[in-house]
């Protein structure tokens, strides 16, 4: 498989993946399915160990990533329960034997039972890069971002799933929903990262926490 090094995180259906080095590993991104989703396995460069999250769909293109970029897959994490999330989960599981892991509120409807159930502060570990689970209300009742933070330089990458994309929250069914999500990335999100912080969303481009901070007036006012 050709990954474009020349990461800007701009990948749709049938593009090369596109992967970013940090302190200590690699992010490669990669758009499957017909809803553009995105997946995201980032391997630790001193272990092999490497982390999917979201085996959304087309089993065979991230079989083939994976096998050709990292040499132990660790875990497969599922970001929230809509389907279009984990089309591939099944298959990727059971082709690796690999555990997958939820936060519990979240975890019924996915196809795969998950070894593990992830809480809200929860540090991940996999080979020597550290992830910490932020639970984030609204979009789903159990929907999760991973925050890892490079040692060296501070960056602070963010996988949000559908909770966060450039322009705004993800979708929820209500203002109630709404107002709790936003809370939720206000909070536990904007008030502690700082503005270099990367934000890799469930569909679409990157954003940095930086470019959204001035719009959160705004989002709120406009209730999405």
């Amino acid at each position: 498989m050709v990954i474009d090094d020349q990461y800007t995180g701009a990948v749709s259906q049938g593009s090369a993946p596109h992967r970013r080095t940090i302190s200590g590993g690699t992010i490669t991104k990669i758009s499957v399915g017909p809803m553009d989703n995105n997946a995201y396995l980032i391997v630790c460069s001193a272990t092999g160990q490497a982390l999917l999250i979201d085996a959304a769909n087309e089993a065979p293109r991230l079989s083939q990533l994976i096998d050709e970029n990292a040499p132990t897959l660790a875990l497969i994490v599922t970001t929230h329960q809509h389907g279009d999330h984990w089309q591939a989960l099944e298959d990727i599981a059971a082709g690796t034997a690999c555990p997958t892991a939820a936060h519990s509120l979240d975890a019924e409807p996915l196809p795969v039972t998950p070894d593990r159930l992830l809480d809200d502060e929860e540090k991940l570990d996999v080979g020597e890069l550290t992830f910490e689970i932020i639970h984030l209300r609204g979009h789903t009742p159990g929907s999760i971002a991973l925050a890892l933070t490079d040692k060296e330089t501070g960056v602070t990458h963010l996988f949000t799933g559908d909770s966060l994309f450039p322009g705004g929250v993800g979708k929820t069914s209500g203002p109630e929903d709404f107002t709790q999500l936003l809370d939720d990335v206000s909070t536990k999100l904007f008030d502690r990262y700082g503005d270099t912080t990367v934000v890799y969303p469930g569909h679409g481009k990157d954003t940095t926490l930086g470019a959204e901070r001035p719009h959160l007036g705004q989002w709120r006012e406009r209730g999405w």
